[in-house]
């Protein structure tokens, strides 16, 4: 999908950078979310979609979802300039499937992200594709077309196809010097995701324990002190709940990414919702700068 009224991708990073931007972890539901405009996190995201169009101003966007994995020891980024949406689920009504999300790429910024990677000695592979659930129902509420729109080029980036958390944390090292020309980083995942159990908790109204414990330690991490923060977070990934808030880790490992691409830079916990077998957290890494 495409609109007029995006930017050009061409004048996406050209200028100063009004300051160095924060990074974003967003715990985002599935697409089902999009019509859930009553829940809680609805208008959480709401709320920090406003925050990055208003106050952060960016001049594009580069996304990590749980819903894109490259290889076991390759990333691969999206470079195409216009695309469609993925509709990477199945079961939902007919019209889930004819959902538009007016938004544009960047070969440039593109380009910029992978020069950063391979500099970090990580390995990538350009492809074409579309933006997947993991990403547009997300943006759909932070970044409504009408309400809010977004109006800079989005590049969405893969995880590796593995369950390293250190390896996660190594792309968003290789990614913070981006922040400095005013490319905002933002990681889409669920800080508890397990689907297995959601049916029983629907059922119940039970939050499972594993829901609050994980929560809590994932706040403990992402909040630790920059120099304790990637052992901490690895070491969340070895707790005795961590299989039970995650039993695959596509959901968790965006944090990791985001919190490498924090650098110096303290995490908050901007607000969140242990409910059922999910956890909606979100996180801020560094400051908005002041206008």
């Amino acid at each position: 999908m495409s609109d007029s009224s995006h930017l050009d991708s061409s004048a996406a990073v050209n200028g100063e950078s009004s300051g160095r931007t924060p990074v974003y972890f967003l715990s985002i539901g599935g697409p089902n979310f999009v019509e859930n405009t009553d829940h809680p996190a609805y208008a959480k995201l709401v709320a920090v979609g406003q925050e990055i169009t208003t106050d952060v101003k960016p001049k594009a966007v580069v996304v990590f979802s749980a819903h894109w994995q490259g290889g076991p020891s390759k990333i691969k980024i999206n470079v195409a300039e216009q695309t469609d949406l993925i509709y990477d689920f199945y079961g939902f009504p007919p019209h889930y499937y004819e959902y538009e999300y007016p938004n544009k790429g960047s070969s440039e910024v593109a380009e910029k992200v992978i020069e950063k990677l391979a500099g970090g000695g990580i390995e990538v592979e350009r492809v074409k594709r579309g933006l997947d659930h993991g990403v547009w129902t997300g943006f759909m509420a932070a970044f409504h077309p009408k309400q809010n729109p977004l109006n800079v080029p989005i590049v969405q980036v893969s995880l590796y196809d593995n369950e390293n958390p250190d390896q996660h944390y190594r792309i968003g090292q290789a990614l913070e010097s981006l922040r400095d020309e005013g490319i905002l980083l933002i990681a889409a995942g669920m800080a508890v995701h397990n689907l297995r159990d959601f049916r029983t908790t629907l059922a119940t109204g039970e939050t499972m324990p594993y829901a609050f414990s994980f929560d809590e330690a994932l706040k403990e991490a992402a909040t630790a002190k920059p120099e304790e923060r990637q052992a901490k977070m690895s070491a969340l990934m070895r707790r005795s709940d961590a299989r039970k808030a995650h039993p695959s880790l596509e959901h968790i490992l965006p944090i990791h990414v985001g919190a490498g691409a924090a650098g110096a830079d303290l995490g908050e916990q901007l607000w969140t919702l242990p409910e059922g077998s999910l956890s909606w957290a979100q996180y801020r890494f560094g400051k908005v700068a002041a206008a």
